[in-house]
């Protein structure tokens, strides 16, 4: 008799979970409160659809917060193998100039998710969609609203992949943690990753800077640093080398409510170099300086003279050293609704290395459900589809040794 296994949620990691399992050993259902399975994994698209990144996997680990939680499904299924397996199902990759890697240019999201549920088709997995999941009964069975009804459910193994809490239009709103903390399993706030950082910019300077990017730079925070542009905003700052410091940020606005990042505005240069520069013979004014001398643009400019009293400005080591590391003082980060990522929800102590949760045996947890946090750049689906390729093959080999042993 096939073992029967329930996954709530249709995001990136219950596909991967799915279409991993042995279909000879499982009767598999995916209920999902939307109309369709996976609107999140859709929303990841817009704008390219990146999937993972081809970076050496000792790198790709690292950009983990804890990297340790997520090594040993990343290893087990890694950036090489989720290309090689989207292959399998009809999706070619390729990898851009950024070292990220993408469906080929003419395979659409909507595509990737077609293959995904094509899959599925193949192993016969029931989906049930408009099924909101609503905890458990007296019985510990599931609870799921259906068209205005509650259904009651058993199955011998349930996985949760119900996701964070960032793009609750979506659905996934993070509201589901009541439940986990009514069966006295520790949940954490859900907080932004990856979004955009506060900063009271001078008038002057927005009128200049707003909507323009800063290419070509250096941010770093708490020891870690990050080469890639920013974009300056009403609000304050947002791009890909912003959010690849979330957690320092996160960390350091949690402690004080204030955070100080530093940007290398010439990170090609030493400050021997720079200073050399400022102070060569002749008679140009600093600014002339910085344009010609160092080729910076209007808006590095203005930037620096935003935040430099006139007297560092005119002092050509004080300027040669801030150019390295200019602060940037953030005081909050914009509502997690806005965000790419959140993290938060499940405390990683409450399961097992398999992802089990321990006061709830065959109960698993997988995704972003879980508090663990990565940059944008495709680190987000790839430990996604790890978490459920991972625990796919463990539930397999878990079923094969119970046949084994009967």
């Amino acid at each position: 008799m096939k073992t029967s296994i329930a996954i709530i949620g249709g995001g990136p990691s219950s596909l991967m979970l799915a279409a991993t399992l042995n279909e000879s050993l499982f009767d598999v259902t995916i209920y999902d409160h939307n109309s369709a399975l996976g609107r999140k994994f859709l929303v990841a698209g817009d704008g390219g659809f990146n999937l993972t990144h081809s970076e050496d996997i000792e790198s790709f680990i690292s950009r983990y917060t804890p990297s340790c939680y997520l090594e040993k499904c990343i290893r087990f299924f890694n950036n090489n193998d989720l290309q090689a397996w989207l292959k399998q199902i009809g999706i070619d990759t390729f990898i851009g100039s950024s070292k990220r890697v993408f469906p080929l240019k003419h395979i659409k999201p909507i595509q990737v998710l077609s293959a995904f549920l094509n899959e599925l088709k193949t192993k016969n997995i029931q989906i049930k969609t408009k099924h909101e999941w609503k905890g458990w009964n007296q019985q510990q069975e599931l609870v799921f609203e259906h068209n205005t009804d509650l259904v009651n459910i058993k199955a011998d193994i349930i996985v949760f992949g119900l996701g964070g809490a960032s793009w609750s239009k979506t659905g996934t709103d993070g509201t589901w943690t009541r439940y986990f903390e009514n069966q006295s399993i520790k949940t954490l706030p859900f907080q932004p990753s990856n979004c955009g950082y506060l900063i009271k910019w001078q008038e002057t300077f927005m009128h200049l800077a707003e909507g323009k990017p800063l290419k070509n730079i250096t941010v770093s925070c708490n020891g870690k640093q990050k080469k890639g542009e920013i974009i300056i905003t009403k609000f304050g700052i947002e791009g890909g080398a912003i959010y690849a410091l979330s957690p320092q940020i996160r960390e350091q606005l949690t402690a004080s409510k204030t955070a100080t990042v530093f940007i290398d505005l010439k990170p090609s240069s030493t400050i021997e170099v720079i200073l050399n520069k400022l102070q060569s013979p002749g008679h140009q004014s600093v600014t002339d300086r910085l344009k010609k001398q160092l080729n910076f643009t209007e808006l590095q400019i203005s930037l620096i003279k935003s935040l430099v009293s006139k007297d560092d400005y005119t002092n050509a080591e004080k300027l040669a050293s801030l150019i390295k590391a200019l602060p940037l003082s953030i005081h909050g980060m914009v509502p997690i609704e806005e965000a790419i990522s959140s993290v938060g929800g499940i405390d990683l102590s409450e399961t097992d290395d398999n992802f089990q949760l321990k006061q709830l045996p065959n109960h698993y947890v997988i995704g972003e459900m879980l508090n663990w946090d990565a940059p944008t750049g495709g680190y987000l689906l790839q430990a996604c589809f790890s978490m459920g390729n991972y625990l796919g093959n463990h539930l397999n080999q878990v079923a094969y040794q119970r046949i084994i042993n009967m």
